[in-house]
């Protein structure tokens, strides 16, 4: 396994949440994401795990409802394996030969196991690349802590390793949102591009988060103002958040109070993009599709359509690539003014490059 371009073993780590495969896993995996301390801010450390389970208890058996609705599991492991292999196959037709890996936040194949692979297999340098197109402390943000508190509770030492911690402006990864977008645009009956409604739907996080430095909120506005110069600055569009958890306050306006807003003002056809979401998983597939869908029928919005996920889409895989290829040691050389150069880490001792689009475009 070795790369064309510098002669070393590539390896390439895709962050993803994770999501339950059967409906018994739902009350773990829920138990995991509440013991987070990235996700669930408690003043006492000591009372996460006891938290998480209070909760996990509670909601699990809500969420298992809806994790039947959409076929009794999560596919997010499934995808991403998929990602993985094709992003393997359109970087190894560019003459890089690397290994991608999967490495779970919640749920199998966890980052811990991705990373024992990754020694095993003797990788000369990483590229992380989530499958978050922006950066929040609660989702890349707690990959990478994980990663490091890993490394350092085992002892070994990661290799030098490039981050790609978002590429929410990036040019490439804009065009194929914007194509797929194109595509379900055109199938409305009224073609009239002022009587489509589009309505970016964005995972939220806490008002608090933002407050204290999350760029999540600015580099989501940067999708969408992209992505409309590509769709058309005057077709009506609104940004939107969902699935929060919790009494906290969250980003809003809500998609679920949105929706039949829209409605009252008149809107009879709507588009609903999933701008945080590069698979399908149970916030697309239950509720994008059964519970947003619904809450538009019920408001008298005719026509609803969602835009799918990126998934395996060729346009978004070779987007993809690209941030690769740019974050390679090669890569990082031809633009060392514009990449954010962080100082080893003192107890993996691996080197990160942050090959950030915000930094690179």
């Amino acid at each position: 396994m070795t790369s064309t371009a510098n002669d070393k073993r590539i390896g390439v780590l895709l962050f993803n949440l994770g999501g339950p495969e059967t409906l018994e896993e739902v009350r773990p995996f829920l138990f995991n994401l509440f013991a987070d301390p990235d996700i669930i801010r408690l003043p006492w450390r000591a009372l996460q795990k006891p938290l998480a389970w209070l909760i996990s208890t509670q909601r699990h058996k809500k969420s298992r409802s809806y994790y039947e609705q959409i076929g009794g599991g999560s596919p997010l492991r499934r995808i991403t394996e998929e990602q993985a292999r094709a992003l393997e196959g359109v970087l190894a037709a560019r003459g890089v030969n690397a290994q991608a890996y999967v490495g779970m936040r919640y749920w199998k194949p966890f980052i811990e196991e991705a990373l024992e692979q990754i020694r095993r297999d003797q990788i000369d340098h990483l590229v992380i690349l989530p499958l978050y197109p922006q950066f929040s402390v609660s989702t890349t943000g707690s990959s990478l802590n994980r990663m490091h508190a890993i490394a350092e509770e085992t002892g070994h030492r990661l290799p030098p390793t490039s981050v790609v911690c978002s590429y929410e402006a990036d040019a490439n990864y804009i065009d194929a949102m914007a194509a797929a977008a194109l595509e379900e645009l055109a199938l409305f009956p009224n073609q009239d591009p002022s009587q489509t409604h589009i309505v970016f739907s964005a995972h939220s996080v806490p008002v608090r988060y933002i407050t204290e430095g999350d760029p999540y909120l600015a580099q989501t506005k940067r999708t969408v103002e992209l992505m409309m110069e590509r769709l058309g600055t005057h077709r009506p569009h609104t940004l939107s958040f969902q699935s929060k958890v919790g009494p906290v306050e969250w980003l809003t306006p809500a998609t679920n109070v949105t929706i039949p807003k829209l409605a009252r003002e008149g809107v009879t056809q709507l588009m609903l993009v999933p701008v945080s979401f590069v698979s399908e998983h149970s916030e697309t597939l239950y509720e994008m599709d059964i519970l947003y869908r619904d809450a538009a029928a019920e408001a008298g919005i005719a026509q609803y359509r969602r835009v799918p996920t990126m998934n395996c889409r060729p346009d978004f895989i070779a987007a993809l690539a690209a941030l690769v290829e740019r974050a390679l040691p090669s890569a990082a050389d031809s633009v060392s003014r514009s990449i954010c150069i962080h100082s080893p880490d003192a107890n993996s001792g691996a080197t990160l490059v942050c090959a950030c689009e915000r930094a690179i475009g």
